[in-house]
This record gives C-alpha cells, structure tokens and sequence, in this order.
C-alpha cells in the first residue's frame, strides 16, 4: 500500500505541543466515560454476565493503554499530513467511543448502547484504513483497540441478551 508523503514537517516544539493536544482529546474522550461509570460498579457486578466476562478492575489498565495508543497514533497521522479525512474520522470513533459508555452504565440502554459499538467499530475500521494510507505505524497503534472494542461489542450483546 502506498503511503503518502508528509505535506509539511511538523518537528520540534510545535509537533510535541501537538502530541499534548491529541493526549488531551483522548483524555476528554476518556474523562466522559469516567464521568458515565461513577458509582456503577455494584450495578454492573448485580447484571447477568457471560462467564468469559472480564472482572471489572481491568477495564481500567486495559482503557488507559489503549487510550495513550490512540491518542499517538491520531499524532503520528497528524505529522505526516495535518487534520484531513484521516483525522476525521479518528474524532468521529473518538466521539463516538465517548458517547458508549454513559448510554451503557448510566442509562442502562444495553441495546442502544450496542447498536453505537457497532457503528463506533466500523468508525475505528474506516479510521484503520485511512490511517494506513498516511501510517502503517499509525494504523497498527490502533489494531489493539479495534480488537478490545470487537471484545467489548460481544460482551455488550451477550449482557444485552442476558438482561433483556
């Protein structure tokens, strides 16, 4: 696959400033679905689960690793050829990704909240795509979440199913 080439070096101080800005996206992102599990962990330890579902502690560790993961890569994209179609569709998957959690914990609408999975996966796939035209780097940075967030779409629609 061809990757482009970068349209304007971006280096120094303005690309770690840059770096900073993309953590701090991600951070917003993250902040918000903090905000959406505040006090649900008894709520979420008393749903019907799949017995291959995680134990609650490691959301934490697993959401942070992918968020430093995702907020390099929109980075490493952004170096090569600035805020395009690429970068667009790295803040659709990112609003997206903000808007599940509260519709999942803090309104309880398992089947809504899978309905916004599926369509934040496919954002994340179309985000994979346009990322390896610029970054392979980039779009393997996010192989890791596309795969968590494939986890996560089943666990919802097994809690869905199981709670309905």
């Amino acid at each position: 696959m061809k990757t482009l080439q970068r349209t304007r070096p971006t280096s120094g101080r303005r690309s770690w400033w840059a770096l900073a800005g993309f953590a701090a996206a991600v951070f917003v992102a993250a902040a918000i679905g903090g905000l959406g599990v505040q006090g649900t962990t008894g709520e979420y330890a008393s749903l019907r689960q799949p017995g291959w579902a995680p134990p609650s502690w490691l959301f934490g560790p697993v959401w942070s690793l992918l968020y430093a993961l995702i907020a390099v890569a929109g980075w490493l994209v952004w170096r090569r050829v600035g805020f395009g179609p690429a970068l667009w569709a790295w803040t659709a998957q990112l609003v997206l990704n903000a808007i599940w959690t509260p519709l999942f914990f803090s309104a309880g609408q398992y089947g809504l909240a899978f309905a916004e999975i599926v369509v934040m996966w496919l954002a994340i796939g179309l985000t994979v795509v346009l990322f390896a035209r610029v970054s392979r780097a980039a779009a393997a940075l996010l192989l890791p979440y596309w795969a968590w967030v494939t986890f996560a779409a089943a666990l919802n629609l097994s809690i869905w199913r199981l709670n309905a």
